[in-house]
């Protein structure tokens, strides 16, 4: 990380020092104002040309969205995604764009320039981090125009969650270059998935003008709430685990941010992905090579 530009270090310093979650609280606050009726359509399809967002994929028509908010975690209408049928078929839990994808070797997980992080640190669970290790992985960043909701990969249930308070660094392609361990720092939820496949890991990491992630599997969890941000690192594990198919909705992201999703070692053989390549949710990633069944025994 020595050799990054005056301009790179710069900004990580500018980034270090701005109070990230009140900025974050300032963005909410204003993207969750209503606006009024009348305003509804020519203020959102200006939105909507200032991030490239393709407003007509919305399942509503623009005057039904009462605020920014509303319009950017917006649902697709039927036919805008295709999720992939086929049985062995893994697919992409969200658009994007691809940042690294690879294989967790000794639980290293490669994030950009020669940097690394930890699996375990990641997920902050022992015994999840052991079955992943050595797994196939992938990293997508979710910029502005894209849409921001987050389906599972597999069909499964949903065996617990871990929440991870941490900082709302941006998430982009220059943040990821020039802040070491971003994705072990930055605040995030950890949604664990078994399946046919063994054990999924769905990571969404929150970034500035985020810090706002819900879930549709379980409507307490709303990682904004003071509850959340007071109560330091949550695991929970479901008494009855809870059903979800493969492209079923996993949680939103209220602004944008990035999605790692994690297999166990030798179960799903990931395709070819290179930075900057483009994901959309439902596509496929990847396939199922080897079945297994597994649960998760503690929390460490």
């Amino acid at each position: 990380m020595g050799s990054l530009p005056f301009s790179s270090r710069a900004a990580r310093t500018a980034w270090r020092i701005v109070p990230t979650r009140a900025l974050s609280g300032v963005i909410g606050w204003s993207a969750g104002i209503g606006i009024p009726e009348r305003l509804r359509v020519p203020t959102i399809e200006r939105f909507a040309r200032l991030y490239g967002i393709e407003a007509r994929d919305a399942e509503k028509h623009l005057s039904e969205y009462r605020d920014v908010d509303e319009f950017f975690t917006r649902r697709l209408r039927a036919g805008a995604r295709t999720v992939d049928p086929r049985p062995d078929v893994v697919v992409s839990p969200a658009d994007g764009t691809v940042i690294e994808g690879g294989v967790a070797t000794e639980g290293h997980l490669y994030q950009a320039k020669g940097t690394f992080f930890e699996l375990e640190e990641l997920l902050t669970d022992a015994d999840a981090s052991r079955r992943l290790r050595g797994g196939a992985y992938l990293i997508t960043y979710l910029s502005p125009s894209d849409y921001h909701r987050v389906h599972a990969p597999v069909s499964g249930e949903i065996v617990g969650w871990h929440h991870i308070p941490g900082t709302l660094f941006p998430v982009g392609v220059r943040s990821v270059g020039r802040e070491p361990r971003l994705f072990v720092s930055n605040e995030r939820l950890v949604t664990l998935i078994e399946s046919s496949a063994g054990l999924c890991a769905l990571v969404m990491v929150a970034a500035i003008g985020v810090g706002h992630i819900t879930t549709t599997y379980d409507l307490d969890i709303a990682t904004h709430a003071r509850s959340f941000r007071r109560a330091g690192i949550r695991h929970a594990r479901y008494d009855q685990p809870r059903p979800v198919i493969k492209g079923g909705e996993i949680g939103t992201f209220h602004l944008g941010s990035t999605t790692i999703v994690v297999f166990e070692p030798g179960r799903v053989h990931l395709g070819s992905f290179a930075p900057g390549d483009g994901t959309r949710m439902g596509e496929s990633i990847g396939k199922i090579v080897a079945e297994g069944s597994g649960r998760i025994t503690e929390v460490g």
